[in-house]
């Protein structure tokens, strides 16, 4: 069973595009379709945590809004940071899926139960899970859908939402 997911941010959760504005604010852009999905999981009694290389104040500013507490910027070892909040909730990798596009996902996607790839990553990442959506396009959303079917929880999901 699957009750925690591990999402990458730049090229996942967003297209991968780095914008800054004409005062050098950095702007990133998100489906909310993937949020949608991620409230699902989330009421579903299931954990979210974010496992992101940059930093951002507007990726602090989307976990909230998503009411994602496990929120990890910065990060150079993403193993390790999975690692200690595995521990913190309890649950092992055998409990943990994960979705991840490029070289720096390459541990934590091989150490997980279930690991997914955007459409657009990197070809020589090995997942099992190559997904049909692009990363910023729904990647995140198709995901989700997957791992409450296998859970079979969709009829749990409607519940909570109608």
């Amino acid at each position: 069973m699957i009750d925690i997911i591990f999402l990458d941010i730049d090229g996942c959760m967003t297209d991968g595009k780095i914008v800054y504005d004409a005062k050098g604010e950095l702007l990133k852009s998100f489906d909310v379709k993937d949020g949608w999905a991620i409230e699902s999981w989330l009421k579903l009694g299931k954990k979210v945590a974010i496992i992101t290389g940059r930093k951002s104040e507007i990726v602090e500013r989307r976990a909230e809004d998503l009411k994602i507490t496990h929120v990890y910027q910065g990060v150079g070892d993403k193993l390790e940071v999975a690692k200690e909040i595995l521990k913190f909730e309890g649950l092992s990798f055998e409990n943990a899926a994960a979705i991840g596009d490029d070289y720096n996902d390459y541990k934590i996607l091989n150490a997980v139960a279930w690991s997914f790839k955007p459409k657009d990553a990197i070809k020589d990442l090995k997942v099992r899970t190559k997904l049909k959506h692009k990363g910023g396009n729904g990647a995140v959303r198709e995901m989700i859908e997957m791992l409450i079917e296998a859970e079979n929880l969709k009829s749990e999901r409607s519940k909570r939402w109608l």
